[in-house]
């Protein structure tokens, strides 16, 4: 549906908002969950996500959506401001606050449109924690009463109001993954004991190392797995196939709460009044190239699930377009709602794509950002790479500042997997510099400084092999 500028829903074709008025908005995230780990992409054999999989059947799913940094207070940070990370100066979970003033809040911007706001579940933004009425939530609960239960956000839906809603539903699962795999106890219960190895998903396909891959990630393998925090260096196929058992346990127990809060908006009769978008901060590994957690721009790690569902007025489906989490929801819930725009974003609004849309100016690219400081020592160094990905239709273009062989270009349509770097491969020679155009491009408009040193000659570019 259409905001118009008095705030109202145009009702076409394609639907209705409840007595023509906005919509409620409903944003449900999970922590660390690949695009693809629901049962709608991978089958009912390994993983049952009713509640995810009956959003995607009503509404569009994306195909191709990704967060702006896998990890999760960047990502969140861009999220809930709009802005990439190298605009907001936040790249890692180190302790860099953000001035509200200079980049409002996603509850904020709503607050001031004229909605009722809630926020319940994990937080982790670099704004005062207790103080999230500070930043537009008016009605929260944040902490650990409300990371692993739908409770508070059951209780926001069924007070009544006389404006439009905002609720935020941050769950903390399946994160718990990290736990698992260093074998301590689980913050939001147990699991179970894994069955027997051949019981288990299989591996992953991908799970080598890719071919001539950058020395950046070489090394990072190397330094993330001298720590405790990635404790799967000696993980052979076995171990890897419980770990990928015990991650779509996690995500089966987040469904569950998922579907209790849909299940409020039904009993409440607020279901066709209300948009509801699920997605999730980043990815996780779960054994690509022999990685778990985040961090990377594997498309395990960086690619999300992105769902927007709005019955009676989406129709049902899916799409491809290339989508940016960080920079795009606050632009697409704003259009919904009707609420004006901060000044300054670079994101767009999906809505002309929902329901088979396909806008002739849809961007030709998205990049996503990372800086990995969670590594331990090698051989006396202490690298703290910085990278970009820029995704295109066909490929993935990564360059980092660490390292000789710094770049690396995948053929995502022909290699999937991203097992294959052909970046010094000389074929590839135009479409590698095709996509060091783009992202200069990208740098110069968004005033990504660190990129553009990245492209040059002393930075970290070279050229393929002849």
């Amino acid at each position: 549906c259409a905001a118009g500028s008095e705030g109202r829903c145009a009702a076409g074709s394609e639907g209705r908002c409840a007595a023509g008025n906005r919509p409620n908005i409903l944003l449900i995230m999970t922590d660390q969950q690949f695009a693809d780990a629901m049962s709608c992409r991978l089958g009912d054999t390994h993983i049952n996500t009713p509640a995810m999989d009956g959003l995607a059947r009503s509404g569009t799913l994306f195909e191709r959506a990704y967060c702006a940094n896998p990890l999760c207070v960047p990502s969140r940070t861009s999220m809930f401001t709009g802005r990439y990370p190298h605009q907001t100066g936040v790249q890692t979970n180190g302790k860099r606050k953000v001035d509200p003033e200079e980049f409002p809040c996603m509850g904020t911007i709503f607050k001031e449109g004229g909605y009722d706001t809630g926020f319940v579940g994990k937080w982790h933004l670099p704004f005062a924690r207790a103080k999230t009425a500070q930043h537009g939530f008016d009605r929260g609960q944040v902490g650990r009463g409300g990371i692993y239960s739908a409770a508070p956000a059951i209780e926001f839906i069924k007070n009544k109001r006389s404006k439009p809603f905002l609720l935020v539903a941050s769950f903390m699962n399946p994160h718990n993954i990290c736990e698992w795999a260093r074998g301590e106890k689980l913050p939001g219960g147990p699991i179970g004991q894994p069955p027997p190895p051949q019981q288990c998903p299989p591996p992953k396909p991908n799970r080598l190392p890719p071919r001539d891959e950058t020395d950046t990630m070489t090394v990072m393998r190397k330094s993330y797995q001298d720590t405790k925090m990635f404790p799967v260096g000696d993980f052979d196929d076995h171990k890897w196939r419980q770990y990928i058992w015990a991650y779509y346990r996690m995500i089966e127990k987040v469904d569950a709460h998922v579907g209790k809060i849909l299940g409020a908006l039904r009993e409440t009769g607020q279901e066709e009044d209300t948009l509801v978008v699920f997605t999730s901060d980043h990815g996780d590994c779960h054994g690509a190239h022999r990685w778990n957690q985040k961090t990377v721009f594997y498309d395990e790690s960086a690619r999300v699930p992105l769902i927007v569902s709005h019955k009676g007025v989406i129709r049902a489906g899916t799409s491809d377009k290339l989508v940016q989490t960080g920079v795009d929801l606050i632009p697409t819930l704003c259009d919904y709602g009707g609420v004006p725009v901060p000044e300054g974003l670079n994101g767009r609004s999906v809505k002309p794509i929902l329901g088979g849309g396909q806008p002739g100016d849809w961007r030709e690219y998205l990049v996503v950002s990372n800086k990995m400081v969670q590594g331990a020592p090698v051989e006396g160094e202490s690298p703290q790479p910085d990278g970009r990905m820029l995704r295109s239709d066909r490929y993935k273009y990564c360059i980092y500042n660490y390292g000789r062989r710094r770049e690396s270009l995948v053929d995502m349509a022909d290699d999937p997997g991203e097992m294959v770097n052909q970046a010094r491969n000389s074929e590839f020679r135009d479409v590698l510099q095709r996509h060091r155009r783009h992202l200069r491009e990208y740098a110069e408009e968004t005033g990504d400084r660190l990129a553009l040193t990245m492209l040059s000659p002393s930075g970290g570019q070279e050229d393929p092999a002849d």
